[in-house]
């Protein structure tokens, strides 16, 4: 049998169930704010390395760089590719030029095409083309190495060479964005 509680006792009871769990949710509350404040605190020196007086920043799965007013966004920072020792066209002989681009990998295509048409506008369009004297899909415009063409594809070999206004980027599928970076990093004065 259920006892016998007065009304006023209900309403206590109650009242003081509620203000039990207003103080269980106001902790975790106040809790979760101070950690996720600590969390950047303590990430702070962990997102960002100094590269020949350049700082680059890691946000969003990127590794973020201003270079001469431009914002180039990385998969990789500097540190972690190999640098390359051949010289290259610099990045004002893309400018205001369309780019034509054929890839056998898309990342390491978004990569060339976010750092030089989308975030930046250096290049006056990106385009799909196909290398004189070579098999094509589609209807494609043929171009050689007058335009600026980059030519991505997979090899056994690493390597990236500059053929006139043609760059090869050819290598092993999993080092192709590196290799990509390795290349904007050399066109951008980074290394």
């Amino acid at each position: 049998m259920r006892k016998i509680i007065s009304k006023e006792a209900e309403r206590k009871k109650q009242k003081k169930k509620q203000f039990i769990v207003s103080l269980v949710l106001i902790f975790v509350m106040l809790s979760s704010i101070v950690g996720y404040s600590l969390s950047g605190i303590a990430n702070q020196g962990s997102t960002s390395i100094k590269y020949n007086g350049l700082k680059f920043v890691y946000e969003s799965n990127y590794w973020n760089v201003e270079v001469e007013d431009f914002q180039f966004s990385f998969a990789y920072n500097p540190n972690q590719v190999a640098e390359l020792n051949s010289s290259f066209n610099l990045l004002k002989n893309y400018e205001g030029k369309p780019l034509y681009i054929s890839s056998e990998n898309s990342q390491a295509e978004a990569e060339i095409y976010k750092n030089l048409f989308y975030q930046n506008q250096i290049a006056q369009r990106v385009q799909y083309a196909c290398l004189e004297n070579e098999t094509c899909d589609g209807n494609l415009p043929v171009k050689n190495c007058e335009d600026n063409f980059i030519i991505i594809k997979e090899s056994e070999n690493n390597k990236v060479k500059q053929e006139n206004n043609c760059i090869f980027i050819e290598g092993n599928k999993d080092d192709l964005i590196k290799l990509s970076d390795s290349f904007l990093f050399k066109i951008t004065g980074i290394q």
